[in-house]
């Protein structure tokens, strides 16, 4: 299995999450919302992690690479942080305005950010690292 496509069954998952926590803040099962939104913020926080604790670094040394794309993922990770503190504060009041506005602009961000690590860095990463790709399968 490539980088790629480990990192890439992350996101899927990752986004399943999100779409099961939106529906049902959209049902108004705030119970049921409140726990996916924390299993998803706990798996997209791990994902995150992994990112920056174990691949960025070894990309950044193997390539040269310092402060380009993983340095725009790092900032893009720093913002679905801060959504997702806003989507947890919206499931505990049980907002659903809020919860919805906060689901929508992180899924936003959250495609944009796949779709940039899956096309771009992610293959620059399984170009230049490949023998990571066993820790992330």
């Amino acid at each position: 299995m490539s980088i790629t496509s480990a990192l890439l069954q992350q996101h899927r998952h990752c986004d399943d999450y999100l779409a099961q926590a939106e529906a049902t803040a959209r049902a108004g099962q705030w119970s049921d919302c409140q726990k996916l939104t924390s299993i998803f913020c706990q798996t997209t926080l791990a994902h995150f992690a992994l990112e920056e604790d174990s691949l960025f670094p070894v990309f950044e040394q193997a390539s040269g690479m310092i402060g380009g794309p993983t340095q725009v993922m790092r900032n893009e990770h720093a913002q679905a942080r801060d959504l997702m503190q806003g989507l947890q504060e919206a499931a505990a009041q049980q907002d659903s305005d809020d919860f919805i506005g906060c689901a929508e602009t992180l899924l936003l961000l959250l495609q944009q950010h796949n779709m940039k690590e899956e096309n771009i860095l992610y293959p620059m990463c399984d170009r230049t690292i490949p023998h990571l790709a066993e820790e992330f399968a």
